[in-house]
């Protein structure tokens, strides 16, 4: 019976830190990549064991998009979620099409961030002016702080 080589033992342990990585949420293939290069120098290795895992489907960058759109949702606008995906890597394509898919609740959900930060309408042009930036930096569009402004002053 043959012993496994070095490079078999070396493709083995990390493919099982990929998967033990993997196991604890959904990585993206630049992410995953970046983290086994600090466990192997071997360039064509860590490429093949990234290939492996694509194949089985243990790897995807669309599942990745589709959670980490999910998780973001909560607190970002589609601007700001299409960026997080773009710096993890996913493709130009990809993050758009995952972001789109929250521009349809926009609104809904910058009116909930406005809520759990300010929950009152604007005093006056400064705060206003505060508020609109605070939405504009977590990525939502201006027309979805431009609503969620003006139904804050409706309330009063």
């Amino acid at each position: 019976m043959d012993m496994p080589s070095q490079a078999d033992k070396e493709r083995v342990a990390l493919r099982s830190r990929a998967l033990a990585i993997l196991a604890r949420r959904e990585h993206s293939r630049a992410e995953l990549r970046h983290k086994l290069r600090t466990f192997s120098a071997d360039e064509a290795l860590v490429e093949a064991v990234l290939e492996d895992l694509v194949a089985r489907r243990l790897l995807s960058d669309e599942r990745y998009a589709e959670a980490r759109t999910s998780s973001l949702q909560r607190k970002f606008g589609s601007a700001r979620i299409e960026h997080e995906l773009r710096a993890k890597g996913v493709s130009r394509s990809l993050a758009m099409r995952a972001a789109s898919t929250s521009r349809e609740t926009e609104v809904e959900r910058a009116r909930a961030v406005w809520s759990r930060r300010f929950g009152a309408a604007p005093r006056d042009a400064l705060e206003k002016a505060r508020q609109m930036r605070f939405l504009q930096g977590r990525g939502f569009s201006f027309d979805a702080i431009r609503a969620v402004l003006a139904s804050a002053g409706e309330d009063e």
